[in-house]
């Protein structure tokens, strides 16, 4: 069983910054993969960023390549979503979730943990 905690979302500017985390419990952290996937209102919910358990490959959805990067500290049991030069249409809830096995994946329905989610909001 693992949680997931998210942290570091808020207001921010368009072109601003703003680093997300996702502290996990339990002590099998270094067994999964992560993922953020994120949901605006009124549309479904889509993938963000994947990394897998050893941090040593990542994966990014188009819109955000070049200007998010993720990240994780295995001995702090913590993912991060670093996200720079936001846009408006960054807007939404960011969830972070945890899939077992060593391997990062894009599609939602293979994680089996997510957080409560984190709304970050970007003005232009």
């Amino acid at each position: 069983q693992v949680q997931l905690v998210e942290s570091g979302g808020g207001l921010v500017q368009a072109g601003g910054s703003l680093r997300l985390s996702c502290a996990a419990s339990g002590r099998t952290f270094s067994t999964y993969a992560m993922a953020w996937f994120r949901q605006a209102p009124g549309k479904e919910r889509e993938f963000v960023a994947a990394i897998s358990w050893s941090g040593g490959s990542t994966y990014y959805t188009d819109s955000v390549k070049g200007r998010f990067t993720i990240s994780r500290d295995n001995a702090k049991n913590t993912v991060y979503l670093e996200m720079n030069n936001l846009k408006a249409e960054d807007t939404a809830v960011y969830y972070c979730a945890a899939k077992s096995g060593p391997h990062r994946s894009t599609y939602d329905w293979e994680y089996n943990y997510w957080g409560q989610g984190t709304q970050v909001t970007v003005s232009s």
